[in-house]
């Protein structure tokens, strides 16, 4: 059964415009099985977003062809339009990978009109987080202000949890590899150990330090290593919310710079606007380290692990604790 007309009436009347960083074109990405490593059926796999791809081309190896649609920094995932040959990997997955929490509703819209539709992991669903409120209570304070913050990439306990969840679908729908994924999983969780190891030493370094961000990407993983949000409050609402903080929010973070009130500024370096960069300047004419990161996996870099480790290091450093 063809399933293609009604998705793409569905895309085709879907115009949505929350725009965090700019930029356009394709940058899809394709991974290849090797079958004949494979102990069972190979599976199609189709993941929204890059910040997910490097896990689940881990986890599913030589048994899974990974297509992972947003593999660039220059497309946004709130206001993306999926492309014919998008929609077309849609229809043919065996499974599907989206972040969920309205981060990439286009793709979670497409397979919802899909029929029969494919198996989902949704990370939004798998770690609670729904309607905008997260129901872990460790999390919960780390939602912006009355809705979600849907980075749940930078949650090292939710990257745990919907990598299970992703072994756990590869392998209900490929049982004679079950094995496989399992040994897969187990070697993830090795390679994950820099990571692991460097989140621990963060946690030694972090008492009674703050930090405020340009953005909140960051802020479940600044919550894991016990760094406390010190950003003004008016201004967060706004970049929460995605609209212009006040000029008086503006003043009030330049002052919280100033004096002494924050130790590190975390800096999105993907964040368009001349109000980032004002902070930015801000933080550095008063000797206030900055610590750059991402929202997405940076171009020409595909591991999750080397990401977030250059990430971490460099939070290390800000905090005194480089080598």
């Amino acid at each position: 059964m063809s399933r293609r007309p009604t998705v793409l009436a569905l895309l085709a009347a879907s115009t949505l415009g929350l725009a965090a960083c700019g930029g356009g074109g394709n940058s899809t990405a394709t991974t290849e099985a090797d079958a004949a490593n494979c102990p069972g059926d190979v599976l199609d796999v189709v993941v929204s977003v890059n910040q997910w791809g490097d896990i689940v081309r881990a986890l599913g190896g030589d048994c899974a062809n990974v297509t992972t649609v947003i593999n660039s920094t220059a497309l946004d995932p709130h206001d993306y339009e999926p492309t014919t040959g998008d929609i077309a990997s849609f229809e043919d997955a065996d499974l599907v990978v989206v972040n969920g929490a309205d981060y990439d509703h286009w793709a979670s819209d497409a397979v919802d009109n899909l029929d029969p539709e494919p198996t989902v992991v949704d990370a939004a669903d798998v770690v609670g987080v729904e309607d905008g409120h997260s129901d872990d209570a460790d999390h919960a304070d780390d939602a912006d202000h009355g809705s979600v913050n849907p980075h749940l990439w930078y949650s090292p306990e939710y990257v745990a949890q919907t990598a299970t969840a992703i072994t756990d679908a590869l392998s209900d729908l490929s049982p004679g590899a079950a094995d496989y994924f399992a040994d897969r999983a187990a070697a993830w969780q090795t390679d994950l150990q820099p990571y692991t190891d460097e989140l621990t030493t963060l946690q030694g370094l972090t008492a009674g330090k703050t930090y405020a961000a340009t953005e909140t990407v960051f802020d479940y993983t600044a919550a894991a290593v016990g760094l406390t949000d010190a950003t003004p409050e008016g201004y967060r609402d706004a970049a929460s919310n995605e609209s212009d903080p006040s000029s008086g929010d503006v003043a009030a973070f330049e002052a919280a710079l100033a004096d002494g009130s924050i130790d590190v500024l975390v800096y999105n370096t993907q964040t368009e606007g001349s109000v980032p960069e004002q902070l930015r300047s801000a933080a550095e004419s008063a000797g206030v380290p900055v610590v750059e990161v991402t929202e997405s996996v940076p171009d020409g870099d595909d591991s999750f692990v080397q990401w977030q480790l250059g990430q971490l290091q460099q939070l290390a450093d800000a905090l005194g604790g480089g080598q």
